[in-house]
């Protein structure tokens, strides 16, 4: 069969034999928790992002949550200091020396811009430097990544005037929409951070459906559609429950998030609707524009006797940011919709309540240092870490800054409560789904790892270092088991 928007079509499937999962071999997994020394977790994974082949060498310590949610984030300790020194007992190699220095000057940098004594030319002369030691064409992950971070700190730097709440998350590149494409199929052939989240949550959408004949999924931050096409194929598959099933997506935009994140929901229609003609999928699709973020079920085009499944990804490469009392509204109506499945992914960097900027820069540092010793070296990453981790990194940065000052303190270890004593209940995790996220993770290098989250959650890990959680809800008044 021939299908239009080839590279659509790739970038979907370019990793989807992961998708299938065969359910023979699958071990469960359950990893502890360690308390971690900034300095010496930042000593062991940048000996490895410091290496030729930014192969890892060392496990380093998880980073444990201590804020009374058990073992749902990252966290760090606030204890690290710029003049914290290499241990005087070891020796450490030129390269690793060199990565210590980096990160002293980025957290020095950081602490300097945004700090109680923040002088705007003491952060200068502090990147001044970092872009003297530094460059995106250099050898080692860690100091491609302290480039990414210095840019970004930079850019910040020279924004005198962030407005407080105008999409922070959203990337502000310049990249044309085909390279944007080609990084983000590149990415998903590198590593698994983005499909573990779509496939996990496609997999309970498939197996909460099963019986349905019409499905209606309110997609909460759909940008390129990237998570729909391997559901389609899924459902034009399927050898079980009704023959045909219709598939409506309703997609949310805003009118804060700009006229391209609008255009940018359009396109994604008209891809997804392209290729649910070419592969004969029955499929509608809405878009759904509001003018705050205040969201009002009667907004919707409803049918009698639809399965509603809710689908929120929060704040992966290239969503929008939405504050919390932006989602809190979004779920709180669409309760009342009686959703059959809630699906609920999002990056584990904690924004804990009460943090200083500084200790959430830091946080930040070492996921992307996780990540970028996560990625498999090949000819492409060049480009991927140019088109797309670049901007990432730097909204990212954005980000933080701006809920540093907020009186909002995020913490998504605190969903679970807000969902459970606001009209939800927790949807177990399948067989089959621990079982394809652990096949997805196969195909990579070998420090990944999935961890149950509870019963109805799986968190992607690298190392000791989550990096992506997802976890599944439905109404309590739905008919889920």
């Amino acid at each position: 069969m021939n299908y239009p928007y080839d590279d659509f079509l790739d970038l979907f499937f370019s990793n989807n034999k992961a998708a299938t999962a065969s359910t023979s071999s699958c071990v469960e997994q359950n990893d502890g928790s360690l308390d971690m020394d900034w300095d010496v977790d930042f000593r062991d994974l940048i000996e490895s992002m410091m290496s030729d082949e930014g192969a890892p060498t060392e496990s380093p310590p998880t980073i444990p949550c201590d804020h009374g949610q058990e073992g749902i984030c990252n966290s760090a300790s606030t204890g690290f200091s710029v003049a914290d020194g290499v241990d005087d007992a070891e020796e450490p190699n030129p390269d690793e020396s060199k990565g210590l220095r980096l990160v002293h000057l980025l957290v020095a940098a950081a602490e300097a811009s945004t700090g109680l004594d923040k002088t705007r030319e003491l952060t200068r002369v502090i990147l001044a430097r970092l872009k003297e030691l530094v460059s995106p064409s250099d050898r080692t992950n860690m100091e491609r990544l302290a480039d990414h971070f210095t840019d970004g700190l930079s850019k910040l730097l020279e924004r005198a005037n962030v407005q407080r709440h105008s999409s922070p998350h959203q990337h502000r590149d310049v990249h044309h929409q085909v390279d944007v494409l080609s990084a983000i199929q590149m990415l998903q052939n590198m590593s698994p951070y983005v499909n573990f989240g779509y496939f996990t949550a496609s997999q309970a959408i498939l197996e909460a459906v099963k019986y349905e004949r019409r499905i209606h999924i309110l997609d909460y931050d759909i940008t390129e559609g990237v998570q729909w096409a391997s559901l389609m194929q899924a459902l034009v598959c399927k050898n079980t429950g009704p023959l045909t099933q219709h598939l409506r997506i309703t997609a949310l935009s805003r009118a804060t998030n700009g006229k391209k994140s609008i255009a940018a929901v359009q396109e994604a229609g008209r891809r997804l609707t392209a290729f649910a003609e070419s592969i004969g999928q029955p499929f509608s699709y809405h878009h759904c524009k509001l003018d705050t973020d205040a969201f009002s079920a009667s907004s919707l085009k409803l049918v009698r006797g639809e399965a509603v499944i809710i689908n929120c990804m929060l704040h992966l490469p290239r969503f929008s940011h939405q504050t919390p009392n932006s989602l809190i509204s979004f779920l709180t109506e669409a309760k009342t919709l009686n959703p059959k499945l809630v699906t609920l992914v999002h990056e584990e960097v904690c924004l804990m309540g009460n943090q200083s900027y500084l200790y959430r820069f830091m946080d930040l540092l070492h996921q992307f240092s996780a990540i970028f010793d996560s990625l498999e070296a090949g000819p492409t990453r060049a480009f991927v870490e140019r088109v797309f981790i670049g901007p990432w990194v730097s909204s990212w940065l954005t980000r933080i800054a701006i809920t540093a000052d907020d009186v909002e303190f995020e913490c998504f270890a605190s969903w679970k409560g807000w969902l459970e004593t606001n009209g939800f209940k927790p949807v177990d995790v399948s067989f089959a789904n621990r079982c394809q996220a652990k096949l997805l993770l196969s195909l990579f290098n070998d420090g990944y790892r999935v961890e149950e989250l509870g019963q109805n959650g799986l968190v992607l890990g690298w190392k000791s270092r989550r990096l992506v959680s997802a976890s599944f809800w439905a109404s309590r008044d739905s008919s889920n088991q």
